[in-house]
């Protein structure tokens, strides 16, 4: 390659590098062994009571993905807006803060759907969820106890969120495209504005919305805890 034509990766930080490759690495493996090894059963995150939910799935459901949107929506913001945030609080930083924000993002997935199933039963859990026989004594809330039980939550999203937030916190000015509309926008305006969308996308969730944006909330929430009890200020030079 030409001396004068820089790799787009060739800037790439280590921690942002390797999330991509654990990224797809995850996703192809899904793909190729669908018919073999049901990967979702096992790494997706499920609802904290359900007799499928295991501990390490707080964080390995960071690295599975729905679809090839899914992932690559995911990847693209990891990828554009990462490394930035890599150099200005360094690796370990980055690292924690994006772990941190993925696990946030499961906890407040988990408080609402807790309050929907107090709402469905009078209690945060049901007593022997593994028994079909558990979800048949509610008649017709077994349906959406069900559906919380069991509808695994997958993907990056939440501690994606979370690196939004903390790179609008940290450079407020800096201006962002997103697709569909081709105005620059200051990052200070396009993330909460984001995050709002969220919020009424979540509250008012219609049937057949399969995505969970209490878990982007989360992420969210995390992100701008971290960089507040980090302490974290903007940098004198703005990118």
């Amino acid at each position: 390659m030409s001396a004068y034509r820089q790799s787009p990766f060739s800037n790439i930080t280590p921690v942002v590098k390797n999330l991509l490759i654990i990224n797809v690495i995850f996703f192809v493996a899904s793909y190729l062994l669908r018919n073999v090894f049901d990967m979702d059963r096992w790494l997706a995150v499920y609802y904290f009571n359900s007799p499928e939910f295991k501990l390490w799935q707080i964080i390995s459901y960071m690295f599975m993905h729905a679809n090839i949107m899914h992932i690559l929506f995911n990847m693209l913001a990891l990828f554009f807006f990462g490394p930035i945030l890599e150099y200005s609080v360094g690796p370990k930083r980055f690292l924690n803060l994006y772990f941190i924000c993925g696990i946030g993002a499961i906890l407040l997935q988990w408080a609402v759907q807790a309050i929907q199933v107090h709402n469905l039963t009078g209690g945060f859990v049901i007593s022997h969820p593994e028994l079909k026989s558990s979800y048949i004594e509610y008649g017709a809330n077994a349906q959406r106890l069900i559906e919380i039980y069991f509808a695994p939550v997958v993907g990056a999203s939440g501690a994606i969120f979370g690196l939004l937030v903390a790179f609008a916190m940290l450079y407020p000015n800096m201006e962002m495209m997103i697709l569909f509309l081709p105005i620059p926008i200051k990052a200070k305006y396009i993330v909460p504005g984001y995050i709002l969308i969220e919020i009424w996308s979540g509250v008012g969730q219609q049937s057949g919305d399969n995505v969970a944006h209490f878990a982007h909330i989360g992420g969210a929430l995390f992100g701008f805890l971290v960089v507040k009890f980090w302490r974290l200020n903007r940098p004198n030079n703005y990118f």
